[in-house]
Formats: structure tokens, C-alpha cells, sequence
């Protein structure tokens, strides 16, 4: 293997195409709690922080989103985005997301970056997945 100049440091960020911006955002900042780093609104690009990580919201109806071709018939942008959470508490984190009429997994345990642990699976306003891990 080459040796490589650099040193990998985790997920930069995540691009999500959204149809429907509105309810992204309000999905991701409101219900999983991200805030808005910078809003680009000339590009219709919205970057969220997620703890050391972004997922950034490109509206489909923007100018970059509309660069990208059009959006999938049928299907998702992206198969899943996993955030590290702590604590991880099955009952609350359930329960937040029920109280915001959204259908959370029960926990099961995954293989993640810092290995095996649990995680819960949901999915945003457009299919696309989150997988909350536990942290640790």
C-alpha cells in the first residue's frame, strides 16, 4: 500500500439533496437537534453542525440543486447518516422522537467507527436514514 501524504480524520460533512427544504430543516434542526452554521442562500445550501461533522441541505429548487440533475422518482439521496449520541438512553431518545411523530427502531447493536454498540434507526421527511450510534 502507499503511504499516504495525510491522515484521515473522520466525516467532513454529508450532502442531502432535499425536495421539500423546509421540512428537512426542520427535521434536522428542530427534531435532531443540529444548528445552522451558515445559510448560503444565492446556492440554496444550508450547513448544519453535527458535532465536529456537517450535513449540509441543498435545496432541489436552488441554484445548486438544480446543477444536480433532477431528483430520484422514486427512492432516497442518501442510504443513511449515523451521528454519534451520548447518553444513549433507548427510552428518551424514543420518546422524543415520538412525541415529534416520527418512528424510531427499537435499539439494536451495530458495528460502527469506534466499533460495536448500540444504535437506533429512523428516517428524515425524505426516506433518507439516520442511525443514532452511541458514543464510546
Amino acid at each position: 500500500m502507499t503511504t499516504l501524504p495525510y491522515t484521515l480524520g473522520g466525516i467532513d460533512h454529508v450532502v442531502i439533496r432535499a425536495k421539500d427544504i423546509e421540512r428537512m430543516l426542520g427535521f434536522y434542526r428542530d427534531v435532531i437537534g443540529l444548528t445552522v452554521a451558515k445559510h448560503n442562500e444565492p446556492l440554496g445550501l444550508w450547513h448544519l453542525d453535527a458535532g465536529g461533522s456537517m450535513i449540509d441541505l441543498v435545496d432541489m429548487n436552488g441554484k445548486l440543486g438544480a446543477a444536480g440533475g433532477p431528483a430520484p422518482d422514486a427512492g432516497r439521496n442518501v442510504d443513511h447518516v449515523a451521528l454519534k449520541v451520548a447518553p444513549f438512553d433507548e427510552a428518551a431518545i424514543r420518546a422524543h422522537f415520538a412525541a415529534h411523530g416520527i418512528e424510531a427502531e427499537e435499539a439494536k447493536t451495530r458495528f460502527g467507527a469506534e466499533g460495536d454498540g448500540p444504535s437506533i434507526y429512523l428516517r428524515d421527511p425524505e426516506g433518507n436514514g439516520v442511525e443514532l450510534k452511541a458514543k464510546g
